[in-house]
This record gives C-alpha cells, structure tokens and sequence, in this order.
C-alpha cells in the first residue's frame, strides 16, 4: 500500500504491531504525512580481500539440522547464527531430474520451522506450506521425486510470521536440478560455474546479525547495510579469460538488486526461476527481487589480464525507497589466461507456451492497498494487515481461491495503487509471464521462461498464465519477506 496512505490512517497517539515475531511501536505524535519516507540503509563495501567460498555440495540427501552456530564468515569475528549444517547457509543440493531425495529434518531451533523447497514441483504434503511445521525438538522426513526441467531452486523456512527472521538469520541453501537434455550444451560446469546467493545482513555492534525490524522496515521491506554472497562480505573470485556461468539467487528478505558489470560489459541470460529460457538475452543490466534466481553467462575474456570486474548493483527507478545507491557485491581478479572453446547455443531447450485460448477464469489480485481487517495466523496483535492481497491477510483456516485440477488460468496482479515493489510467488506451479502494464510496460529478458515469482514495481499491472496439475493446499504470497509475515499471503487449493 502506499506508505502515506497508511499513516494518514493511523493519525496520532502509539500503535503497536507483531512482525516477524518482534513487537514493534512507533509513538506517532504529530502529523505522520510530514516524514521522511524510508529507504533502504545504505551499502557498506569492505575490502573484496576475502575469498569467495561455496556451500558444500550434496548429490544425495544430506540430513539437515536448524539451529544457532558460530560463524565467522561475515566479520572475520566468531560470532552466532543460524545455519542447515556448517556455516550460514546449508548445502548445495545437485539432484538429477528423475531422482527420489529423502532428506531428514530436525527442528534445533527453540521455536517451530519448517522448510519450503521453493522453485520445486513436489507433493503439497512435502512443500513446506505454513501449515506444516516442525515443532522444537522434533523431526522430519521430506521425501519426493524431482520430475522437472533442469534448473536452480533453493530452500528456506516458512513459519508464518517468522519466515522473515529465520531467513535473515541464515536459514536458506540451493537446490540445482541437473538433466542429460542440459548437459548436451555443454555449458560453462566445474570450476567455471559459480553458485552465488546474495543477501544483505544487518549487523550489531559485535558483527552478530540483528533482525529487529521497526515499522517503517515492515512497510518497506527489512534491509542491511553488510552485502554478503555465500555467506562472505565483499569476496573476490580469481577468473580465467574464459566464459563462466553464474547462477545467481537474489535471497535477500526485501532488497532488489540490479545486476550489472562494472566495467559496463553485456552479459548473457540464458535462465531464471524455472530454468533455461527458450534463447539467450544480451543485457547490460538485470533487475532481480527477492526469491528470483537468473542463470547468467560472462564472458571474461573481454577483460583485460590482471585486471578486476566487479559484479554490482546500478542505480534503478521506479521505487522511492531503493534504486538510489550503485554498490559492488563480488569482485573478479582476472589473473589467468585460458583458451576458451564455449560456444553460446542460438536457441535453448524450448519451452511450450501456455495457451490462453485453454483459459477457464481470470482472476485479479489488488496488491496495492493495505489495511486488513482479519486477523493473521499464529498471533494476536494491537494492529495486522498493513499489507494485504484483496484486502485480506493470511489466515491459514481460510482457503481464499479453489482451482480446479489442470485448469489453466490468467492472474492479474494489480500494483497500479501502490507505492511500494511486491515480488508476487506461487508455490507448487510455474508460471508464464503474459504482460505488464504501466510502470516498466515491457518483460525483462528473464521473464521470458519459467517463473515463480515475478516482481510488480509500483504502478504496474502482471498478468501470469498457469496451468494447475499438482493436487492441493499451497500458498501465494509477497516475497518482500516482511510484507509475507504481515499478512500479504493467501491460500488457494487444487482439486
């Protein structure tokens, strides 16, 4: 909703809400239209003289255990966090297409969680709906069949009302899907294909992770000023003069990032969330929101030997409170020279359209207002809902939308009211992105494949088509990690 809308209605005197878990007050005495609106903290680049690391790798399936541990990764200082295993974020997964997996949980946390396999197309028993949590203590087994395309996915919590804190606080890993179909390009693999997840911590005064978000950080979305990737602030990576393939997952609770080349080379986007586009884009820049992932190829012998590249975030419009700050994120030593045998294919694994002559409804989603009135799942609060889907906030009793099984669909999501992005994310499915007016009024090359989640900047209308063939209960919802805990998440059923 917009953000002065919101205080307007608020007006005077102390409000107190629950997000993520933390209570929060504001003491409003005076006209709130007259604020500053908020914006994104600042970036504070380090040195770029720590390297590069990468999560373990598991071909099979690795048990997985949430809870605090010492890390040392961000600061240099031993400090906690929380971790699936060894370090601040949890194993790779690479699984091949037509694999079963059976990976054991155990909840080593003091409060209840859960893990959602996002951007995978598993049973809705096993997905990791806000429903089905592990309590303290307590264990279990997620056990499917991987039966998609070859692609990157990742994993991460979903309690309602703290998926925001238990994702900032490290709780998240990849999940790459390998096929024959995509090993027969021969893309950039081993050495020259780089996994990178890249988050944005906040930090205390003795480099612990601080998740204590206050109103306005509901409002916007809750952000810091320490970039890390793969759990390492301001890392730098040696490269050959060669093509690499970087496969990037924006994992971050509220922060967009526009990714770019500091040298303002092009690079190539060959995939995003639901895996290889139809055929490669050539970009010099790339929006990416929290829970996208995009499949990039860059080519670095257009680099000088021995000198530096550095992945970065470009300044961006269309957004009041991000966009204003260009910030480098990873450093790349050109420092080897390579004879480079990489052809780029002309045309990708095709992926067949959806048709829209096979659509049964269309339904329409305001995204752009706030205010709920119904109360949210799991806590009673002074004041729920400043973001909402419809006008309405989670309720996990509720089943806002029935769908009939292999049905295809138009959505519409509706940010035309709005002042602030919504990353809009269906569990359980893949979508394709049909258009976008207002605002931006074009799709972005990595819209032109299989999505989960797609961003609507302020301003805009997305139309999505999906057809509806996995059975059962799944949840859509803001990926703005805050917005989701807030309330901006709906149910809808297949059957």
């Amino acid at each position: 909703m917009k953000r002065g809308t919101f205080l307007k209605t608020l007006g005077f005197g102390t409000v107190s809400t629950l997000a993520g878990g933390a209570i929060l007050s504001s003491c409003m005495n005076h006209d709130m239209e007259t604020m500053t609106p908020a914006v994104a903290p600042d970036v504070l680049e380090g040195s770029f003289s720590t390297p590069l690391s990468f999560p373990e790798t598991s071909l099979t399936g690795t048990a997985l255990n949430a809870g605090s541990q010492n890390i040392t990764t961000i600061t240099g200082k031993n400090t906690q966090a929380w971790g699936y295993k060894n370090g601040i974020l949890g194993p790779t997964f690479r699984i091949q297409s037509g694999s079963t997996v059976s990976i054991p949980f155990t909840n080593g946390l003091t409060e209840e969680t859960n893990i959602h396999w996002h951007g995978l197309l598993v049973p809705a028993a096993m997905d990791g709906h806000p429903d089905q949590m592990v309590m303290p203590g307590k264990t279990f087994n997620y056990s499917f069949k991987i039966d998609q395309r070859a692609g990157l996915s990742w994993y991460h919590p979903h309690p309602h009302e703290k998926t925001g804190k238990q994702v900032f606080m490290g709780l998240a890993g990849l999940f790459i899907i390998e096929s024959a179909e995509e090993k027969a390009l021969n893309l950039p693999a081993g050495a020259y294909e780089l996994p990178l997840v890249i988050q944005d911590k906040r930090l205390n005064t003795s480099g612990g992770i601080d998740y204590s978000p206050t109103m306005d950080e509901v409002m916007i979305g809750y952000m810091g000023e320490t970039i890390i990737v793969n759990g390492v602030h301001s890392p730098f990576h040696n490269v050959a003069t060669r093509t690499y393939r970087l496969r990037v997952l924006n994992g971050s609770n509220g922060r967009i990032y526009n990714l770019a080349l500091s040298n303002g080379n092009a690079f190539t986007v060959i995939g995003s969330d639901g895996g290889l586009l139809p055929a490669p884009e050539t970009v010099t820049d790339l929006l990416l929101a929290p829970g996208e992932r995009v499949d990039l190829l860059v080519d670095f012998s257009k680099s000088a030997l021995n000198s530096e590249v550095y992945l970065q975030s470009s300044v961006f419009s269309g957004v009041n409170s991000q966009g204003r700050q260009a910030f480098k994120i990873v450093k790349f030593v050109v420092n080897k020279a390579e004879t480079d045998s990489f052809k780029l294919p002309t045309s990708l694994p095709e992926i067949a359209p959806i048709s829209s002559s096979a659509t049964t409804k269309i339904r329409t989603f305001d995204i752009g207002v706030g205010m709920g009135t119904s109360g949210g799942h799991g806590g009673s609060m002074a004041m729920k809902g400043m973001h909402t889907i419809n006008g309405k906030v989670y309720s996990g009793e509720r089943i806002d939308e029935s769908v009939p099984l292999n049905s295809t669909e138009i959505w519409e999501f509706n940010n035309s009211a709005g002042d602030e992005p919504h990353p809009m994310h269906l569990h359980g499915t893949f979508f394709q992105v049909v258009s976008r007016t207002g605002g931006r009024s074009r799709l972005i090359a990595s819209e032109k494949g299989l999505k989960d989640t797609v961003l609507v900047m302020p301003g805009e209308k997305v139309r999505i088509i999906i057809k509806f063939t996995n059975a059962g209960k799944f949840a859509f919802h803001c990926h703005n990690l805050e917005h989701e805990d807030d309330g901006m998440m709906l149910n809808f059923e297949v059957k």
